[in-house]
């Protein structure tokens, strides 16, 4: 997620196969393919990853992609870890710190740190007014907004449908929730796409736009500053071509911080300051704050119920907030997943909208982990 960024270069096409289940292995350890399938909902599919990899003899696809596995501090008394440099582990968890890293000090901030820190103090100087200015109006406008732009436009579209496509809306709806998702002030559909994309990539490697390894606030929100460090560990945005090519979101891209502005002055006009201080800056606070939950708090804190060789865990108290994002480790072992809570007792409300736009006819490809491959993704296997 990068709340202020300028339009990318020309992008090659994207390959949804850079998104399947990633196969883990040790480090150092020769390359073997893994495999992904997934199934629609209520019917089983076999899914071509990759025209070059497809064996239409065996009906499976082979993920090219090797994530580097992050070792547990259960095994930090071996040499191998001894070796490696540690700041200590974070609190109440196993995760230790590999690369503590600093980015208020020590280097140059260009105008997209600065813009991008200043959206975020501002934000936050707004709340200091929430209890000067209460009113049930207001406090119903942020609440409302929270559904609208958290559940329908982050989780629902900008995570599930455009960055996983875990299922399929007729366009109109597709760039209706993308809209609601921009007035989370997060950024443009494109740049939060191929940021989130990297991190499943890139998964708590040196690589990782935003991991614990280096430390829980620079996986919380730090790593928001520093534009330039995620371009050179990621490269250049070319993992967004399918959004690329579609106006709408070139649009948004290029326009993207009219729209929330746009918004403000229309709760001005219907409620003046206080639909200010809650529907953008109380509102908007609460949002970041959960949606940096997932990076930090469920890569530290909570269970891996699946061998996913990364640091994702399940958290149930995120996932109550995130509207079911909490269930992190779930979503690392399923990435294509429209499901994250895959047990019943998993609260799961985005999973619940997607399930009532599909028994109203305007979602399909709903796609959810076949048994086989959660028995190739559990621990004892």
């Amino acid at each position: 997620m990068a709340l202020l960024a300028p339009p990318p270069p020309n992008a090659k096409p994207f390959s949804i196969s850079k998104l399947g289940h990633p196969t883990r292995r040790p480090a150092q350890t020769p390359v073997r393919s893994g495999v992904s399938t997934f199934v629609t909902y209520g019917r089983n599919i076999s899914t071509i990853c990759n025209s070059n990899s497809f064996n239409p003899e065996r009906r499976v696809c082979f993920s090219k992609r090797v994530l580097p596995i992050v070792r547990a501090a259960s095994i930090l008394g071996s040499e191998e870890e001894q070796q490696e440099p540690s700041f200590g582990r974070i609190l109440l968890s196993d995760v230790v710190v590999k690369r503590k890293r600093n980015v208020f000090w020590g280097r140059r901030w260009n105008f997209l740190d600065v813009g991008t820190a200043a959206v975020v103090v501002v934000m936050h100087l707004l709340c200091l007014f929430a209890p000067f200015t209460f009113n049930w109006g207001a406090f119903g406008v942020a609440v409302g907004l929270y559904v609208v732009t958290g559940l329908l436009g982050i989780t629902l579209s900008f995570h599930r449908n455009l960055s996983h496509r875990s299922f399929k809306l007729p366009k109109w709806l597709e760039y209706l929730f993308a809209y609601c998702g921009v007035q989370a002030l997060q950024g443009n559909p494109i740049d939060w796409v191929s940021t989130h994309r990297y991190h499943h990539q890139f998964c708590d490697s040196e690589r990782d736009p935003h991991s614990p390894t280096e430390g829980f606030w620079f996986s919380h929100m730090s790593w928001l500053f520093d534009h330039n460090t995620v371009a050179e560990r990621c490269g250049k945005p070319t993992n967004v071509g399918d959004l690329e090519k579609q106006p709408f979101y070139k649009f948004l891209q290029s326009t993207y911080i009219v729209h929330p502005i746009a918004l403000g002055a229309l709760l001005y006009a219907l409620g003046g300051f206080p639909f200010i201080v809650w529907g953008m800056g109380v509102r908007i606070v609460w949002v970041y704050h959960i949606t940096w939950l997932v990076n930090s708090a469920c890569h530290v804190w909570g269970k891996q119920a699946w061998n996913t060789g990364d640091l994702s865990r399940n958290n149930w108290w995120v996932a109550l907030l995130a509207f079911g994002e909490g269930w992190h480790n779930n979503h690392h072992a399923f990435e294509y997943s429209a499901c994250h809570g895959l047990e019943w007792w998993q609260i799961d409300m985005t999973w619940y909208m997607v399930r009532f736009l599909q028994a109203i006819g305007l979602a399909d490809d709903v796609k959810v982990p076949t048994e086989t491959h959660q028995q190739r993704m559990a621990f004892n296997n």
